[in-house]
C-alpha cells in the first residue's frame, strides 16, 4: 500500500493505531512502553505496512510523534500561555478565548475524515468511551502538558444538532497565580487580599460569579494562605484545584459512571467521605448539585468550608446553594437559609475582578432572609 504524502502517511498511521494497534497506544499510556519503543515500533508499522523509504518514514514519524504525544493542530494553541480555552465547533471551525477575547484560532483540520480521526485518538489516549451510550463526556488531562492541566467536554454527532462533534478544552494553570501575583494583574488592591485572607481564615467562605469570572482563580490562590499546620481536603468534579506548597492538602475528584460501567463516585458521595477525615478545612471547587447539603451541614456544625457557586449577582448565590440542598435535604426552604449564615463570607467575582465582598450578620426571621453588611 502506497501514501503519495507526507499528510496521507500521517493519517494512515494514526488510524492503524486507533483501530488494529491501540493495544501498543494504552500500553504506552500506562508507560509499560517508553516514547522510544513506542516510536520504534511505529517506524518498523510504516516499513513493513507501507514500504516506506527512509527519508519518507522520518518526516511522517516526526508527525506522528507532534501528534500523540501533543495534540496535533492544537498543540501550538494549547502551548500559548494567552489562551485560556479551545472549541472546535467543527473541523474547519476552530474558536479560542486569548486575553479574555473570543477569536477564530487561525488554524483548522484538513477535512472532518481528519477530524473524526482526532477526535478517536483523544478518547483512545484518555481512555473514554465515545460509544452511543457515552455520547457526551467530561474528562482531565493532568498528565501531557508541562505547563496545564487540561479538562475536555466532548459531545458527539448523537446528540448534536449537527454531524460533527464538538470539543471544548479549558486550560487549568499548573503554576497557578498566588495572592501576590493576582494583586499585580489587578483582580483586587493589597487591602483587599489581606481582608480576604483573614475572613478565608476564620470563617466559612462562598465565592460566586459567572463562566471564566475568576471564582476558582481566587480560592486556589487564597487555600495556598492557610497554615500548614491546617489539614485541608478538596473535593473537586476536575482536577483544577491543585496545591503548589501545602504540606497537609488532599485532593479527590469525582468519577463519573458510564453506559458499560456502575462505577459512579459523585461529588455527594466524596463530600460525604471526605467529611468522616480529619480535616480542619473543607474545600467544594464547584457545588452543582446535591453535595451542597453535606457542605452546608459541615459549616453549620463548625467545620471551616469554602466552595464556589455560579451565580449571576452575589444576592443569588445563597438561595442557589440552599436550591442545591434541597434536592437532598428534608429540612425546609427557610430552615436551610437559616443555616447559611454560618458562611461568613460572600465574594462576588466579576471580569476576573473581586466586585464585592460582604459579610453575614445572621438571619432575620421576621423578614424570613440573611442580613449582608457590603464590606467592599
Amino acid at each position: 500500500m502506497k501514501t503519495n504524502t507526507v499528510e496521507e502517511g500521517l493519517q494512515a498511521l494514526v488510524e492503524d493505531y486507533l483501530t488494529g494497534k491501540q493495544a501498543s497506544l494504552l500500553q504506552m499510556k500506562k508507560g509499560i512502553l517508553s516514547k522510544e519503543e513506542f516510536l520504534k515500533g511505529a517506524g518498523q508499522h510504516l516499513e513493513t505496512v507501507y514500504g516506506m523509504c527512509r527519508e519518507r518514514k522520518e518526516e511522517v514519524l516526526r508527525s506522528f510523534e507532534q501528534y500523540i504525544f501533543g495534540y496535533s493542530r492544537l498543540s501550538p494553541l494549547i502551548d500559548d500561555p494567552d489562551i485560556s480555552d479551545i472549541r472546535v465547533i467543527r473541523f474547519d471551525c476552530i474558536r479560542i478565548k486569548k486575553n479574555g477575547r473570543r477569536m477564530d484560532a487561525g488554524t483548522s483540520f484538513l477535512s472532518e475524515k481528519e477530524y473524526r480521526q482526532f477526535i478517536d485518538y483523544v478518547a483512545t489516549r484518555n481512555q473514554v468511551n465515545i460509544s452511543n451510550l457515552n455520547a457526551i463526556q467530561r474528562f482531565t488531562d493532568t498528565e501531557s502538558h508541562p505547563d496545564f492541566i487540561l479538562r475536555f467536554t466532548l459531545s458527539m454527532p448523537l446528540v448534536n444538532t449537527y454531524k460533527e462533534p464538538y470539543l471544548c478544552i479549558r486550560k487549568v494553570p499548573r503554576n497557578f497565580p498566588q495572592m501576590g501575583q493576582l494583586i499585580e494583574r489587578g483582580m483586587m488592591d493589597r487591602e483587599t487580599a489581606e481582608l480576604l485572607i483573614q475572613r478565608f481564615r476564620r470563617g466559612s467562605t462562598l465565592i460566586c460569579g459567572g463562566n471564566s469570572s475568576g471564582k476558582t482563580t481566587l480560592l486556589n490562590a487564597l487555600k495556598e494562605t492557610l497554615p500548614d499546620d491546617m489539614a485541608v481536603l478538596v473535593s473537586q468534579q476536575a482536577d483544577e484545584l491543585t496545591t503548589r506548597s501545602h504540606p497537609d492538602m488532599m485532593f479527590l475528584h469525582s468519577l463519573p459512571g458510564t453506559g458499560e460501567s456502575r462505577v459512579n463516585y459523585d461529588l455527594k458521595q466524596i463530600s460525604i467521605a471526605g467529611l468522616t477525615m480529619d480535616v480542619d478545612f473543607f474545600i467544594i471547587g464547584e457545588v452543582k448539585g446535591g453535595e451542597a447539603l453535606y457542605l452546608l451541614n459541615a459549616a453549620y456544625t463548625g467545620q471551616l468550608c469554602a466552595a464556589t457557586i455560579h451565580a449571576p449577582s452575589a444576592d443569588r448565590a445563597p438561595d442557589k446553594l440552599v436550591d442545591y440542598a434541597m434536592y437532598e435535604s428534608r429540612y425546609s426552604r427557610d430552615q436551610l437559609m437559616q443555616m447559611m449564615d454560618c458562611f461568613q463570607t460572600l465574594v462576588f467575582m466579576e471580569h476576573y475582578t473581586v466586585k464585592e465582598i460582604f459579610a453575614c450578620k445572621g438571619f432575620s426571621r421576621e423578614r424570613r432572609e440573611l442580613i449582608y453588611e457590603r464590606i467592599l
